[in-house]
């Protein structure tokens, strides 16, 4: 059986996404298991490290047992065996690298969002079809076993007719005075393309894939308005740190979705979303999901004046868990290696990632009009 070796730049991969998720359980997982097999032989990635700091490069690469690090850029896409481009840089400069790659030839992988603006994000997506090449945009949750499992729950019709979806999405970030903070400084500033609208709403507008997005309104806030940077430097937190926002999607669902980096958390998940239909309920997290059938529905009756009878709770059940699950962003690399070597199918181009773009532009401009935005289609 054949064996097709592909090496792939990876830009930005000395950061805590791209380390952990991207390099170590995704590329190296890969290697370790032997490549991605496949009827047509075996694709075996050849990581090849890129990025600003070389200690860092130096060290991550040791850690691992890698060779092939830069910190330039047009060296590493030079490279001969280099097909693909990955990006894991921040948003603000994700578009430089994803055009050098483009003009380079390469097939481009990246995080999203893919851009700060849904101009450049659509230029990037065309710039690339224009060039022949192959392009997607990762979009890791659709690979949770959560989630997973409540599609199964759709495809089953479980639900009868879907009513509306409540999402639940964050946790408190320290702000890096007397805690250090989970997240990147630049987050939280609107200069380097910070802000949890950008960021969470890319997710959801390929999360809430019961229907597209036709309508929305959202507002957002700047709830902790003083930060502390990873130098422990005070700095003015200018971006959104919390949305909430209401979106209309196709067939008349429902979704509220609350999106905050200045929660703490009382619920099963960071992520969890509940979804009534009028034949069952269903709450899903990152990776289990409870269910109610309409025939095991409790009849509450309102009353202040006594003590709640039923345990809520108690009327739920767990899905089980039919299928092995293996890490979300892996799964999708192996989708997307296999599109680029075998030209297996793959759904999440950067069109896709541009309708994550637009949706957070849109709800920017809706909570600074203070209006409903309609939500067009996007073509390529």
């Amino acid at each position: 059986m054949s064996e097709t070796r592909i090496g792939i730049v990876m830009n930005g991969v000395t950061g805590r996404m791209g380390t952990n998720q991207h390099l170590v359980r995704s590329i190296l997982a890969i290697r370790e298991q032997g490549g991605v097999r496949g009827p047509r032989g075996t694709i075996m990635p050849e990581p090849i490290l890129v990025g600003r700091d070389l200690g860092k490069l130096e060290r991550l690469a040791a850690t691992h047992g890698l060779t092939r690090f830069t910190t330039d850029l047009d060296e590493a896409l030079a490279e001969a065996d280099a097909r693909i481009y990955f990006d894991a840089l921040s948003t603000s400069l994700r578009a430089d690298g994803v055009r050098r790659a483009i003009a380079a030839g390469k097939d481009i992988y990246c995080e999203k969002p893919i851009a700060p603006d849904l101009d450049t994000a659509l230029a990037l997506a065309r710039e690339a079809r224009a060039a022949g090449v192959k392009n997607g945009v990762v979009q890791d949750k659709l690979f949770l076993p959560g989630l997973l499992k409540l599609e199964r729950l759709i495809k089953s019709g479980f639900f009868g007719q879907i009513l509306s979806v409540r999402g639940e999405f964050g946790y408190w970030v320290f702000e890096g005075d007397w805690q250090e903070a989970q997240r990147p400084s630049w987050n939280y500033r609107k200069a380097d393309a910070g802000g949890i609208m950008l960021d969470m709403f890319a997710h959801w507008e390929y999360v809430l894939s019961i229907g597209p997005v036709r309508a929305l309104v959202s507002l957002g806030a700047t709830h902790v308005p003083v930060r502390y940077d990873e130098s422990g430097t005070r700095y003015e937190a200018d971006a959104d740190d919390a949305a909430y926002a209401i979106f209309q999607l196709e067939g008349g669902v429902v979704a509220q979705m609350n999106s905050s980096w200045t929660t703490r958390v009382y619920r099963d998940d960071l992520l969890c979303l509940h979804v009534d239909g009028t034949h069952g309920s269903a709450v899903a997290g990152l990776r289990e999901v409870k269910i109610q059938h309409r025939n095991a529905t409790p009849k509450p009756i309102w009353n202040p004046d006594a003590p709640n009878p039923i345990d809520f709770r108690a009327g739920w059940t767990d899905v089980p868990t039919n299928d092995a699950y293996e890490n979300a962003f892996k799964v999708q690399w192996e989708r997307f290696l296999r599109h680029v070597v075998w030209d297996e199918p793959f759904a999440w181009d950067l069109l896709a990632g541009a309708r994550g773009v637009q949706l957070a532009e849109l709800g920017l401009r809706s909570w600074h009009e203070k209006a409903w935005l309609e939500v067009d289609e996007l073509k390529a």
